[in-house]
């Protein structure tokens, strides 16, 4: 600005009408309209006369503006409702605690860790009626045919195909609160983690027994690992340095594989080894003597689920069609009979 030249002071704008005013003029000019119309004589007005053909325009803006301030009060009245919502939310407050229930304490089966997986194993294949086998679909005709030329019946998809029902059984183990309730573990993405990568041993494991085959739907089914793992990552926030974070993941996993390879022959290494992956937090290499009995029978449930799978048919494994020992009674002697 040039010096010596003053401006006039501006002068002040009026202050903006909030939304609840607009509507309230609004409605304001509905009913005036209403009330003119109403007062419109309507002398020599038929049913489809020329007055009634013009106040067709004025009924239409009326009937517009209706419907606008209507849905301007539904949402309104969903904006105050959320709004109240999150008033409830209070993040800041610490719950206060509640004594526990000792009536239903009571009612919860007693875990006896001593007497878990003891029972002679098994083979954990499904039966051929079973719901929750996963077979392939077995077309005729055009349809095959044209399954065929899409590739759908090559080797490829079938070992994507059975890599997804096998990681399935995995998932369905660990993802489960059994599993955690059995071995009295607090269910975070470390725990998780671990057991895992620990099924996925026992699939690897078997899957080498039957040689080349099994090795590379092996590769198959730690890809679908893998893109599972990073999904799992990612839902936990870990969005920043992902790449980081997976890459720190696949040596732990492979560290853990290696591990558990060469404690499975004893029971005492096999329980330092777990004890290490699954249950501690402070880096110790014995188990305390609290954590003793559950780190005890996982080590007995890992060594009879690896026999149960070498007693599990080929075409079981490969296909998928097998489920690890459910752990939903664990108040009983053995969980599988």
């Amino acid at each position: 600005m040039p010096p010596g030249v003053i401006h006039p002071p501006l002068s002040p704008l009026p202050p903006p009408r909030s939304n609840g005013e607009n509507k309230l003029k609004e409605l304001r000019i509905i009913t005036w309209q209403i009330a003119a119309l109403q007062c419109k004589p309507l002398n020599n007005c038929s049913l489809f006369g020329r007055n009634s053909i013009e106040m067709l325009p004025r009924w239409s803006r009326i009937l517009s503006r209706i419907s606008r301030v209507g849905s301007y009060q539904k949402n309104t009245e969903l904006v105050r409702r959320d709004l109240y919502v999150f008033s409830l939310r209070n993040y800041a407050t610490v719950a206060p605690a509640v004594e526990p229930d000792v009536n239903c304490d009571a009612n919860k089966p007693v875990v006896n860790l001593n007497k878990m997986f003891w029972s002679k194993p098994c083979s954990l294949a499904l039966a051929i009626d079973s719901p929750n086998r996963i077979d392939d679909p077995q077309y005729t005709g055009m349809k095959r045919v044209i399954l065929k030329l899409m590739l759908f019946y090559s080797k490829q998809s079938q070992f994507i195909r059975w890599s997804n029902a096998i990681y399935h059984r995995v998932t369905y183990q660990i993802d489960r609160p059994a599993i955690y309730e059995a071995f009295s573990l607090e269910k975070t993405f470390k725990t998780t983690f671990s057991l895992l990568v620990l099924h996925m041993w026992l699939c690897l494991r078997r899957l080498k027994e039957e040689g080349k085959e099994g090795v590379e739907l092996g590769q198959y089914l730690y890809e679908t690992y893998n893109h599972d793992l990073e999904l799992r990552v990612s839902k936990a926030g870990v969005n920043l340095l992902l790449t980081k974070w997976m890459k720190e993941l696949e040596k732990i996993f492979y560290g853990n594989i290696v591990a558990y390879d060469a404690a499975i022959g004893k029971q005492e290494d096999l329980q330092t080894v777990i004890w290490r992956n699954v249950f501690s937090d402070d880096g110790t290499s014995k188990p305390s003597e609290s954590a003793l009995l559950p780190v005890q029978a996982m080590a007995r449930y890992i060594r009879r689920e690896a026999s149960c799978l070498s007693l599990t048919d080929k075409e079981a494994i490969l296909s998928g069609n097998f489920m690890f020992t459910p752990l939903e009674e664990t108040g009983s002697e053995t969980t599988r009979k």
